[in-house]
């Protein structure tokens, strides 16, 4: 950014190109939506006069003026719309902050998720990349902000035409809160008309608990109910309603998967008005914030949504709280330590996980739920050792035997007459580990092995052991037991690998830590596992990942005595006692391979196949 002050103190700032390119895609990219601006503006104002509200709890002399409100004002001879309000205002320093830099989240990310979301899907890519105000230039040729911070006698007015640089003046401004000046352009003028402008209010605005008007022939109409809805009972809320109020709070454009709406009585009090998303973030999981944003209200006024009414794992979870057993004066530090929210966010986490509950009955609403907030459930059977034994029969897995999603007490009514054990295989991606050599023996039992292939997925095992008495068992930690349940068809018969085990050992040394015979391959001569006291192969993936290769316990080597490769390198290691070093690194490898990992060496294992091919042509 550059910053140069003349003799008038205009001050010119440039944007630097991340912002430049921002405001090209959402002029460009979400021109179809125009109407999106007024949303967002409106909500950005409404959210100044929660803050102010809140802050003058603390310190009254930052109370708003009685009858605050957001006013609207169209000017048609001026070709002008004005946004304003009684909020908290901003700094110099502020309007530098939050109108001149581009949101966390980067032009990057907005603009390759942009290019993957479909159309439809496009307008709620502006709330939630933190980019609402940018969108005032998809109908203005030119914006000004001019606005004085509560407590403070000093204004100032930020000004751009969203080309590639803005002003900083100084300016005189009566009051508090901000007033954002829109010089429309030309094929925008529809944005002057009254009754459009109270449309677009009742659509996107409608549950803003601030009043809005809109300036109609010298006077301020009102153009939203300012209901909280959910103080309303459930029978007076029609589910029109509720959906809008839905897409006002996460900036979406979709409809929610399901709506909770009650009222606690009795120990304690509380409204509250909940939604499970009907499509996933845009932002990735490993972006996102691990804390809930639903929002704590004392008596109607907004108070803060970082009261983390709801767990990491349920932070998908959208809505309202609403308490009457809180001061209006309730601090952070108070939030934290107070037993009244404690229950509340008890109470709210069971209501929830009731209706996660009821949804899992229907099989394919449910299943619609999971694929898009699966894997952040499962972060509540690592992390909440309360809540895990209801999160279990809630969550989905997809299968070797079965189309879809299964659950766990699905798997265990299939379970085969003398299989102990609940299998998993963990790894990077379904469809390569449905192919899986470590699948080989399981598949010839007709052995059912529940795929997983979430980040997550390395982890929670390790915490939830059992379900339903059954242990559960990753395949590649080498403690199945296979020779208990008979194979299908017809078995080769094993050879004698004693020798061979002991001179690939030597050969191989600390690469791993035991050679053995296993039943559980059958095309495959070799595979990986694990030792069963530490992590599985996939844990072990990613700690290598994470630069901690030194940690896990090296693989176990275990060998097909029935496959006939196997078979004739027992029978030289046995009648000749030759060095089985090529051979060895070469099993190795092909195992590494097999698992979805790269060879140690992947020049030596090359040179190794040139050496197999040219004996095998000779």
């Amino acid at each position: 950014m550059t910053e140069t002050t003349t003799g008038d103190r205009i001050e010119h700032h440039g944007f630097g190109a991340e912002v430049g390119r921002l405001l090209d895609l959402v002029v460009h990219s979400l021109y179809s939506e125009r109407e999106i601006f007024l949303r967002e503006l409106v909500a950005n104002a409404a959210d100044a006069t929660d803050r102010r509200r809140f802050e003058s709890l603390t310190h009254p002399g930052l109370a708003p003026p009685e009858g605050a409100k957001l006013r609207i004002v169209p000017d048609k001879p001026a070709r002008t719309l004005t946004i304003a309000d009684d909020g908290i205002g901003m700094t110099r320093e502020e309007l530098i902050g939050n109108l001149g830099t581009i949101a966390r989240s980067g032009t990057r990310a907005f603009g390759a998720t942009l290019d993957a979301a479909k159309p439809e899907e496009r307008p709620s890519l502006i709330g939630q990349f933190g980019v609402g105000f940018y969108s005032a230039f998809m109908v203005a040729d030119r914006v000004e902000v001019t606005s004085r911070r509560a407590g403070t006698d000093e204004a100032w007015t930020w000004a751009s035409d969203g080309r590639g640089e803005f002003t900083l003046a100084p300016a005189e401004k009566e009051a508090a809160g901000s007033e954002i000046v829109l010089h429309l352009k030309p094929d925008a003028e529809e944005y002057l008309d009254p009754v459009r402008l109270e449309a677009v209010v009742r659509k996107w605005a409608d549950h803003i608990t601030i009043p809005i008007t809109i300036a109609r022939d010298g006077r301020d109409e009102p153009a939203n109910e300012g209901t909280a809805l959910w103080r309303k009972p459930k029978s007076e809320v029609s589910e029109e309603q509720a959906t809008a109020f839905y897409r006002h709070l996460g900036n979406m454009f979709d409809s929610p998967a399901a709506t909770l709406h009650w009222r606690a009585e009795g120990t304690m009090e509380f409204h509250a008005l909940l939604f499970l998303p009907g499509m996933r973030p845009f932002e990735p999981l490993a972006e996102q914030e691990r804390t809930s944003k639903v929002r704590l209200h004392v008596r109607r006024m907004f108070i803060t949504d970082q009261a983390e009414l709801l767990p990491p794992w349920l932070r998908f979870v959208q809505g309202v709280v609403d308490t009457e057993d809180l001061p209006l004066n309730v601090s952070r530090e108070m939030l934290q330590s107070t037993p009244v929210l404690a229950r509340i966010r008890k109470a709210v986490t069971n209501r929830v996980l009731t209706e996660l509950k009821a949804q899992a009955k229907d099989a394919e609403a449910y299943n619609r739920i999971w694929e898009n907030f699966g894997p952040i459930l499962k972060e509540g059977v690592w992390e909440d050792s309360e809540h895990r034994k209801d999160l279990a029969p809630l969550l989905r897995f997809r299968s070797t035997t079965q189309e879809g999603l299964t659950s766990l007490p699905d798997y265990v009514a299939r379970m085969k007459d003398g299989q102990e054990a609940i299998y998993f295989l963990a790894g990077d991606n379904i469809d390569t580990m449905a192919g899986s050599a470590q699948l080989e023996g399981f598949r010839a039992r007709g052995v059912e092995v529940l795929l997983l292939a979430d980040s997550i997925d390395a982890f929670w095992p390790d915490r939830m052991t059992e379900f339903d008495g059954k242990p559960i068992r990753s395949v590649t930690q080498g403690a199945a037991d296979l020779s208990k349940l008979a194979a299908e068809g017809e078995q080769a018969e094993a050879a004698d690998i004693t020798a061979l085990a002991a001179a690939i050992k030597s050969a191989l040394g600390d690469a791993v830590g035991e050679v053995r015979a296993t039943d559980r391959l059958v095309d495959s001569a070799v595979v990986l596992a694990a030792s069963e006291s530490g992590p599985d192969l996939q844990m072990q993936r990613l700690l290598r990942r994470a630069g901690r290769a030194g940690f896990p316990a090296a693989p176990i080597l275990e060998l097909n005595p029935r496959h006939p490769l196997v078979a004739a390198l027992a029978a030289r290691a046995a009648a000749a006692g030759g060095a089985l070093a090529e051979e060895a690194a070469m099993l190795l490898d092909l195992a590494r391979i097999q698992d979805g990992d790269l060879p140690k060496d992947p020049a030596a294992f090359a040179r190794r196949i040139e050496r197999s091919l040219v004996a095998g042509l000779a």
